[in-house]
């Protein structure tokens, strides 16, 4: 479980075929390792990964083909990627409650400077428009951000500097693709609504 408060932004220093999947190191500079292990997670642009190895500031995850099908953004040495460790019992939930289960993979429709911050507007898959309400969680790689408007499959969002200067959310453009993770609690409503018919 992760809160969609980013800790670091890494880069992905390599990535190794491994039957069809991929091991990739990452480098970090500020997440610290000291109390990581292997098979601890991290979530790497929104999704869950396992830690397989630790080398000082490097650490390796294997991702499987099919999270490689389903997720954006994993397999290119040298790109900039969200790092979050998982969240202790005794951490602040400073975004909201996320699984790093990435529901699917959105387009950048629109990245617009207003001045005091940014308006990124966002096509989602037409089977998640559902989840996506009007000051409403959603998940963007891997951060937590407050849905402001929504229209059909498109939905849009203000960020602040902070986020732009904490995260990899700054080098989108428009036809960019993002790791999408609608709010889970949207996802037990309707599962407890389809149990009420």
């Amino acid at each position: 479980m992760f809160s969609g408060i980013i800790a670091d932004i890494g880069s992905i220093k390599q990535a190794s075929d491994r039957d069809g999947g991929l091991r990739l190191e990452i480098a970090t500079s500020t997440l610290g390792l000291d109390d990581v292990q292997p098979g601890d997670s991290i979530a790497v642009n929104g999704v869950c990964l396992t830690v397989v190895k630790i080398d000082g500031r490097h650490f390796s995850i294997d991702v499987s083909r099919e999270t490689l099908n389903c997720t954006e953004g994993l397999d290119a040495p040298g790109a900039p990627v969200n790092l979050e460790k998982a969240l202790r019992l005794a951490d602040r939930l400073g975004g909201h409650m996320v699984s790093g289960h990435v529901d699917g993979v959105g387009e950048v429709v629109a990245f617009t400077d207003l001045g005091e911050s940014w308006k990124l507007s966002v096509r989602a898959p037409q089977a998640l428009a559902k989840y996506i309400a009007v000051k409403g969680s959603i998940t963007i790689n891997g951060v937590s951000l407050t849905v402001n408007q929504v229209s059909g499959n498109e939905f849009s969002l203000n960020l602040i500097p902070h986020t732009l200067s904490m995260t990899n959310l700054k080098n989108l453009r428009a036809g960019s693709h993002v790791n999408l993770e609608v709010d889970m609690i949207a996802r037990y409503v309707e599962r407890m609504m389809q149990g009420t018919q």
